[in-house]
């Protein structure tokens, strides 16, 4: 008997699972308030030259404060003050005659800048002057808080393999809590960026175990169902940034606020099993047993595991291993894994590239901000649902295709929507939005499906590590407005269609066969078909399943 075939007879999709993922929710609620977070402790409010070193001229202190900035401060296209320069001395003049307001020459500013307070008390731009010459400052730290997320990624992989999710994910819980109280307590911005690495660092092991744990306890005919359901946590967790950050306007306070749920997931962790599968692979099927009774009493199918003994346990898991051990290397050792594997890692830097660009820029469309975060928020929901509708009706390959296609035909048409057409301008960013989270849910189905089972855990780990390299570069794309306003969109408009039209190159594997073998993936996919039936076939016979017992088919087709 293998092991799926375990979680079915005691219901692999039942209260106990369901307690599993509302327990995980807690700490997953935190990942989108920090991940999604710079919008709001990194935000640049309006700003202007501080004028306190012209205040000794008698003209000039009899003047308004607007009349001190028309006279001190060269003005913008849209007529507001320059952010960033101001004029050698004051220009009276200009109180009468704007006419030569181009030919005053122009310095940067030189006593510090004055912040508009009335949508942030405080920020990491205005404790630190990351404005200006330092806005690139400002950028690197979401770029540097992504690359901690990067490098924790495989090591907390690495550790949860060793010695167990649960485990590791308390580690995790308390890393987190302390790095992001650490930052929020920074007195200095190295300080500051310093925590944020660790702090994305220690986030990585909650973002990649609880999602392993949760899909490990659904049997293999619900996670489809366990993926779609274990991402509504970020959009809920979009919600809970949104409102959170509309009441606490301070950014230290917004850290600690954020981090809030991880204090509530460290007490809830004590009702939180380890994966069974793990722990029989480990030596461990005495514990394994008792969290599967666990399981099925909870899930009301006790009668199965009166036949099921640990020694069942260990042969259920150690009959589905290959004897050969595999690598990154055979990632790229033969043809046609190694195109699936440039390929796949093309489309995930794409995917995330694409919707961090997307959702890092909420400033850019003159609406509030708190609105457009929510509205961002608000629409995965749908795209979720309709990605659902997608996996099971059309096949991963259009959808993956399409939604960043159509992502990128957005940004297409957002270039060039004019300035005073803000709302429209939003709508079509926010329904771009919807499509590139689309394309975010897809592709970690679609990953799972398209590798082959040996190499299937190093395939998440290689296409996870390119997708955090470019959440890290998009980011720092913004800064190139000073070079060309609508570079960054033409950058991510580019990025969505070309990563989309290299998705075309992939397989479908709706209602496919997972490949166990590299050697599946090599051979002609006709011939791999008929090949897999006929071997297919030849198991079942030895294995005295009757032909049209599909379930049972589908159970000895899937290796974990």
């Amino acid at each position: 008997m293998k092991f799926d075939n375990v979680l079915s007879e005691i219901n692999g999709c039942g209260k106990f699972q369901i307690m599993i993922i509302l327990i995980q929710s807690i700490s997953r609620l935190s990942l989108p308030c920090h991940f999604l977070l710079n919008n709001f402790i990194a935000a640049m409010p309006s700003h202007h030259c501080n004028l306190s070193g012209l205040d000794n001229g008698s003209i000039f202190g009899n003047l308004t404060q607007e009349q001190r900035l028309v006279v001190s401060i060269p003005q913008q296209e849209d007529g507001g003050p320059s952010s960033c320069e101001m004029f050698p001395e004051p220009q009276y003049q200009l109180l009468f005659n704007t006419s030569n307001m181009t030919n005053t020459d122009r310095i940067p500013c030189q006593n510090g800048w004055v912040y508009d307070h009335s949508t942030f008390t405080s920020t990491v731009a205005t404790e630190w002057d990351l404005v200006c010459n330092g806005k690139g400052m400002n950028k690197a730290t979401a770029t540097l808080f992504f690359i901690g997320v990067m490098c924790g990624a495989p090591l907390f992989g690495f550790l949860s393999d060793r010695f167990g999710r649960r485990t590791m994910l308390m580690v995790s819980y308390l890393s987190s809590m302390a790095f992001a109280t650490m930052s929020a307590f920074s007195t200095s911005y190295l300080m500051f960026v310093i925590m944020r690495f660790f702090t994305g660092f220690a986030l990585a092991g909650i973002s990649i175990i609880s999602f392993v744990l949760n899909v490990e306890w659904f049997d293999i005919h619900h996670r489809t169902f366990a993926g779609v359901i274990v991402s509504l946590d970020w959009t809920l967790g979009n919600w809970l940034l949104v409102g959170i950050a509309y009441f606490v306007r301070d950014w230290r306070r917004l850290i600690l606020a954020a981090t809030s749920p991880l204090l509530l997931s460290v007490f809830a962790w004590r009702w939180l099993p380890e994966s069974a599968r793990w722990l029989v692979a480990s030596g461990q099927a005495e514990k394994a047993h008792g969290f599967l009774r666990q399981c099925a009493h909870i899930n009301k199918r006790s009668m199965p595991m009166a036949d099921i003994t640990p020694e069942m346990l260990v042969k259920s898991v150690t009959a589905e291993r290959s004897h050969k051990k595999y690598t990154l290397i055979d990632l790229v050792r033969t043809p046609n894994i190694r195109k699936l594997t440039i390929c796949t890692g093309i489309v995930w830097f794409g995917v995330a590239f694409t919707y961090y660009g997307i959702s890092l820029n909420i400033t850019g469309f003159g609406l509030n901000i708190y609105l457009t975060q929510f509205l961002y928020a608000f629409i995965e929901m749908p795209g979720k649902i309709g990605v659902f509708y997608f996996l099971n009706k059309i096949g991963r390959k259009p959808g993956q295709v399409w939604t960043l296609l159509l992502t990128g035909l957005c940004l297409l048409i957002n270039m060039w929507i004019p300035k005073d057409m803000r709302e429209f301008s939003a709508i079509v960013s926010i329904i771009g939005k919807g499509l590139s989270e689309g394309s975010f849910t897809i592709i970690y189905l679609y990953t799972t499906e398209l590798f082959p089972t040996v190499v299937r855990q190093n395939g998440l780990g290689y296409t996870a590590f390119v997708a955090r390299l470019g959440v890290s570069i998009a980011p720092l794309i913004f800064l190139l407005e000073d070079v060309w306003q609508r570079l960054p969109a033409v950058i991510f408009c580019m990025v969505a269609i070309g990563s989309g039209l290299v998705a075309s190159l992939l397989p479908e594997t709706l209602n496919i066969c997972l490949p166990e073998f590299i050697e599946d993936i090599e051979k002609p996919r006709a011939e791999s078909k008929l090949g897999r039936k006929q071997t297919e076939g030849q198991h079942l016979n030895k294995e005295n399943f009757s032909d049209e017992n599909d379930e049972e088919k589908m159970n000895l087709r899937e290796a974990m």
